[in-house]
């Protein structure tokens, strides 16, 4: 596999986390610089340690880990969608901390049901000629750089959706989780 293919594999990779990013963000109310790095710290980390994960296991046993994955990434994101879509509809009663803070559990969700994928992948290149520490350096680094861009980006889409914002970010998760559930059963 070209350093160019490793390239490409690693920015499609981060294209969910990316979405899910941009709708974890819009909770934020001032999502700056330290907290869009944060976030892309966790989930570049997850993406890239995944792959990891998936190669060692592909060398022991690939059937399993290609069987379930995407019915693990498929309920992880629904969950934490209809989570989102949940707390949309919860009176405001001022509180600002609801709508400013992130839990931590919730994010290293949310990057584990976008990473998945990525374990898959990792099992795949378990049988290629590949150097599997590159493909995951890669991995992480442009899910880390995916991430923060979307984080920060999501301030201004959350400003343009308003308090809907939320409920719209819990559809995005949900649509990925489905969108990997299908891409899955399609090529099966």
């Amino acid at each position: 596999m070209t350093i160019t293919a490793l390239i490409l594999l690693a920015f499609a990779m981060s294209t969910d986390a990316f979405a899910a990013s941009l709708t974890r963000g819009t909770g934020l109310t001032a999502p700056r610089l330290p907290k869009a790095l944060k976030m892309g710290l966790i989930f570049g980390c997850i993406e890239g340690l995944t792959p990891l994960i998936g190669w060692g296991l592909g060398r022991a046993a690939s059937g399993f880990i290609q069987a379930w994955d995407h019915w693990v990434a498929f309920a992880l994101l629904v969950g934490i969608g209809l989570h989102s879509i949940v707390a949309s509809y919860a009176d405001d009663d001022g509180d600002e901390t609801q709508v400013t803070t992130q839990p931590l559990f919730a994010t290293v969700l949310v990057a584990i049901g976008t990473s998945l994928d990525a374990m898959a992948v990792g099992v795949s290149l378990a049988f290629l000629d590949v150097n599997i520490v590159l493909a995951a350096l890669l991995i992480g680094l442009a899910t880390f750089s995916m991430v923060t861009i979307g984080a920060l980006l999501s301030r201004t889409i959350g400003t343009l959706l308003g308090h809907r914002a939320e409920f719209i970010g819990g559809l995005v998760l949900i649509s990925v989780g489905c969108w990997i559930l299908y891409s899955h059963l399609q090529a099966g």
